[in-house]
């Protein structure tokens, strides 16, 4: 019996189980899973990685990918060809994309500083939204975006997918459990290997890519090489830096863990000791946030690496959770680990299991993210739940700009005028900052 005949006679004998005639023929013709027309914003490296999981979920109709630059534009298109016989069409601008193609999931994979246009614009034309993290480059648009997706209805995903790796999963429960004890301290880093680096000369912009779009609502740089594709994290006009970037994940973890929602108090400071390259950002950087019943520290540099304190051969990442009974480490590679206060007691250790070939669970967040539109329950990285991590670490950034510290209520900055100014900021020509 060849594999066809082998089906159809395993559904007729499902089906003989049925009486009902009109239940037979139910069971026998079942229809395909439901499609969702499905638009990529974004399509660099991260937007394809999104991308790739959401088409080989098998519930996606590929029916636009946009970005303002042509070449990645192709350059997702030939790789797309591989997985989808779709054929999306090509837009250089999300407004035109939302108002032709109608589609009812968007992913936001651009620069940070367009995320909270483009999803509040997907949102209100009635599509659900995959937003990577943070979700905004200053905190009061991601109020927008809140209030955009309670006003709408739609499910809006943040792309914390360390919230269903099973490693942070069973980590989280370990630690809530009370195996670590109580927790007085958090201390969450990244640090790298790295020189001074030197200045890129601006230039003129390549023919392929509008540059005036890209940068948006944001001010209008002369182009750089350094800054497309890829660098624009360590340009402040466009992102928030080291602790922006990969500092929200372990933010995240913090606050998942612990079930905090917000620091009370933050402090940061930090700078460029080495670095001399056009970048903006902070190359080492300290933020230290006050819990009530905790407190929890940031810290990253780019120089020097860390093979004095390295938790996988690769790299030194994580966050240390201390409680009374111990150590515990919840690291991406190296999975987790417990040492415990007592040096008699064994070591306790749980491999990490990740998606390749980017070593991420993005497949499980989508997974998250389609049962949370058919089922309209919120997903497990909520935008309002984005929003508290992207807050950290947008409290840090500012904290270290004001050059003091600031106490915050989990809406506003306490007593300080001069530091509330900055949960917004002035957008260019066109655009309307979001309310």
């Amino acid at each position: 019996m060849n594999r066809s005949d082998f089906l159809k006679t395993s559904a007729l004998a499902g089906a003989s189980l049925i009486t009902d005639p009109i239940e037979v023929r139910a069971f026998i013709t079942r229809k395909a899973p439901q499609k969702y027309r499905t638009a990529l914003v974004g399509a660099g490296w991260w937007g394809n990685n999104i991308l790739r999981a959401a088409l080989q979920a098998g519930e996606s109709k590929l029916v636009a990918i946009c970005d303002v630059d042509t070449r990645q534009l192709q350059k997702t298109g030939e790789e797309i060809a591989k997985l989808t016989s779709d054929k999306p069409k090509q837009y250089r601008d999300y407004r035109e994309m939302l108002n032709t193609e109608k589609p009812e999931i968007v992913i936001v994979a651009t620069p940070d500083h367009w995320h909270p246009l483009i999803a509040i614009a997907a949102m209100k034309v009635g599509a659900h939204v995959y937003v990577e993290k943070p979700i905004s480059h200053t905190i009061n648009e991601g109020k927008a975006m809140v209030k955009a997706a309670r006003d709408t209805g739609k499910i809006c995903q943040v792309g914390m997918h360390r919230r269903v790796s099973p490693h942070n999963v069973s980590g989280r429960e370990f630690i809530q459990s009370g195996k670590l004890g109580k927790i007085g301290m958090a201390r969450a880093f990244v640090h790298y290997a790295g020189g001074a680096g030197q200045p890129t000369p601006d230039s003129e912009a390549p023919a392929e890519i509008d540059w005036n779009m890209w940068c948006g609502p944001a001010p209008l740089h002369a182009y750089n090489k350094a800054m497309h594709p890829r660098s624009w994290r360590n340009f402040l006009d466009y992102a928030n830096g080291t602790l922006g970037d990969w500092g929200i994940h372990w933010m995240d973890q913090i606050l998942w863990v612990t079930e905090e929602n917000h620091p009370r108090k933050v402090y940061s400071t930090g700078g460029r000791a080495i670095k001399q390259d056009n970048s903006d950002a902070p190359d080492h950087q300290v933020a230290t946030f006050e819990f009530d019943k905790f407190t929890a520290v940031w810290e990253h540099r780019t120089f020097a690496g860390n093979n004095a304190e390295k938790t996988h051969p690769q790299q030194a990442v994580g966050v240390y959770f201390y409680g009374t009974e111990g150590t515990f480490h919840m690291g991406w590679l190296d999975g987790w680990t417990f040492y415990p206060a007592d040096s008699k007691k064994p070591i306790i250790h749980q491999d990490a299991q990740l998606d390749k070939p980017d070593d991420q669970n993005i497949a499980l967040l989508w997974r998250n993210f389609l049962d949370s539109i058919k089922s309209s329950k919120l997903p497990v990285c909520d935008i309002e739940i984005g929003q508290r991590s992207t807050n950290m670490a947008l409290l840090g950034m500012l904290s270290l700009k004001l050059g003091r510290s600031v106490e915050w209520d989990g809406k506003q900055i306490q007593n300080d005028p001069e530091a509330n100014k900055l949960l917004s900021r002035a957008y260019r020509g066109e655009w309307q900052y979001p309310v």
